[in-house]
């Protein structure tokens, strides 16, 4: 494990790079780094011109732009396992539903380097994870926020990792969340827009008009006690990173205690409602229902699970007459 910091790289352009390809040009200012590599900390927000975020690799620079390059410390290249409990909600020889807890990262990367969900796999799964789906992510498909809880599939083998992701890639494989926002949508509706880094904020995805990729979330509402806050339903017909927390926000339906994504409504006001949000310390987002084909056997299978407890007192406080009346 690494405890280096992160490096910084700066130049400017001269005036015979104009017009050149910002990947291109890095790989000339910074050659101990291999093109990927270069081009997956563009795309990840990792290099910014005079000041603003730039995700596109081939993006033309001018002479005179200042260039910042932020290189992260290095991750181990192979996880060691590590006995973190999990809960689980099936396992057979080929796969594993675990129910991921609000806090537990999926997989290694700067900054979280270990006690990850990685970790608890090749403990709990053993050496056949090994290199399956990549070596930092062994046998994992799809992923969840840090901070979201919920239903994930992890596969055991090659053959079984294959499968999933084939309905990954083809939307076969369902997911279905269920998140508290502010206000009260339409009783059902369909959000789509692109979904990029933030220009402005390397931290943050944001809906885009160029340079995104596309993403579709339908919702419909669950309970609507009143004008504050909804319980909703999202289900992902693609997979992009804070999909749903973004795209609510876009449409002016914030989720709770959204730090990120919520602006000042996730801090609340009154009382009792920056009480009742106290209750639950991340986004109010949970994976409740998680549909698939087994990739071996061919067998439907679906799993749900309940609202963790956070969300359950966050919504039990939200219906309190102090808070309705307010």
């Amino acid at each position: 494990m690494s405890n280096a910091a992160e490096t910084r790289r700066r130049f400017t352009v001269a005036r015979a790079e104009a017009r050149a390809r910002l990947d291109r040009i890095l790989a000339d200012h910074v050659p101990a780094l291999s093109r990927s590599r270069l081009k997956n900390l563009i795309e990840t927000g990792r290099v910014s011109i005079a000041g603003e975020t730039i995700t596109e690799p081939g993006y033309r620079v001018k002479p005179g732009q200042a260039v910042t390059l932020v290189i992260p410390p290095p991750v181990d290249e192979t996880p060691r396992a590590q006995s973190i409990p999990l809960q689980i909600a099936y396992e057979d020889d080929d796969l594993i539903v675990v129910d991921k807890p609000a806090g537990l990262v999926v997989h290694p990367a700067p900054g979280n380097p270990d006690r990850t969900l990685v970790n608890a796999l090749l403990a709990h799964c053993g050496a056949s994870l090994s290199g399956i789906g990549g070596v930092r992510r062994p046998g994992i498909v799809h992923r969840l926020d840090k901070d979201t809880s919920g239903l994930m599939v992890a596969a055991k083998h090659d053959a079984a990792h294959r499968g999933l992701s084939a309905q990954f890639a083809t939307r076969r494989l369902s997911r279905t969340y269920n998140a508290v926002v502010w206000g009260v949508p339409r009783p059902q509706g369909r959000i789509e827009g692109a979904i990029g880094r933030d220009p402005r904020n390397r931290k943050r995805m944001a809906v885009r008009t160029s340079g995104g990729k596309p993403a579709l979330t339908r919702y419909r509402v669950l309970k609507s006690p009143g004008p504050r806050w909804s319980l909703v339903e999202c289900r992902l017909e693609t997979g992009r990173t804070h999909q749903i927390r973004i795209h609510m926000a876009h449409i002016g339906h914030p989720l709770l205690c959204d730090a990120l994504y919520g602006g000042a409504r996730s801090r609340g006001r009154g009382e009792h409602l920056r009480a009742a949000l106290a209750l639950c310390p991340r986004q109010a987002l949970h994976a409740a229902r998680l549909a698939f084909v087994h990739p071996v056997s061919g067998a439907e299978l679906a799993f749900e699970s309940a609202l963790p407890a956070d969300m359950q007192a966050l919504i039990a406080a939200l219906s309190s007459d102090d808070i309705q009346e307010r």
